[in-house]
């Protein structure tokens, strides 16, 4: 049986770590090195943060670490509203964001990360559009992660108490389906997105037309001297 909608404002959630070099696209080093990617970094963000302010009445963006609330403020717009990550690890830092969104009256609620580039108002409209009539929706990415989930109900400790072991591997979307189907949870899926996080990810992204400028200035290879 469906869940019970939460009724508050629609809202988005994103996921984000301080542009800050040497701790942000780590597996991007060789391609763009550190500060270059402490760069990417800020763009994916901005990139995000101007795609869900103009697609959802609410945005929340949530930190890490503790200490980058000052130089991700100074950078977000105004009406944006800032969390700090909380928690051990991935799932229960959002299970305690998405349960702060919710205590401040968001619902229905998409959580998504900066790292999926080809994210457009479309999914996100197809997100919403979805929970009106199931409990979850699910954006599987192409490295068996998801980049998206959408909440009709803060469901946080049926879909985010996964293994610890298991978040950041290619069980994230198969455990979270499953961890649905036992609470009886419908899910409806989106298409599949890739994620940018390796080199291949930046070439395979390179040639796709549909990637924003912004975003193919930023990941283009460096030039030797």
């Amino acid at each position: 049986m469906n869940a019970t909608a939460h009724r508050g404002i629609p809202a988005i959630l994103i996921m984000a770590k301080e542009p800050r070099p040497s701790t942000v696209k780590t597996r991007l080093h060789p391609l763009r090195g550190p500060q270059r990617c402490a760069e990417l970094q800020a763009g994916l963000i901005r990139h995000t943060v101007e795609l869900t302010t103009v697609h959802a009445p609410r945005t929340y963006l949530a930190y890490a670490p503790a200490d980058g609330g000052d130089a991700i403020g100074t950078t977000t717009p105004a009406g944006v509203r800032l969390r700090l990550q909380r928690g051990e690890d991935l799932g229960g830092r959002l299970a305690a964001t998405v349960t702060d969104a919710s205590t401040d009256g968001a619902g229905p609620l998409l959580v998504i990360g900066t790292d999926a580039p080809l994210l457009t108002g479309d999914h996100l409209t197809a997100a919403f559009t979805a929970l009106e009539s199931h409990d979850v929706v699910l954006g599987p990415a192409l490295d068996s992660g998801y980049y998206l989930i959408g909440l009709r109900a803060p469901h946080t400790t049926t879909l985010f108490a996964l293994d610890a072991d298991v978040w950041s591997t290619d069980r994230v979307l198969t455990a979270t389906r499953r961890a649905a189907r036992r609470e009886g949870l419908s899910v409806e899926p989106l298409c599949p997105l890739r994620d940018l996080d390796t080199p291949a990810d930046a070439t395979a992204l390179l040639s796709d037309p549909a990637l924003p400028a912004p975003i193919t200035a930023l990941i283009q290879p460096v030039e030797g001297p």
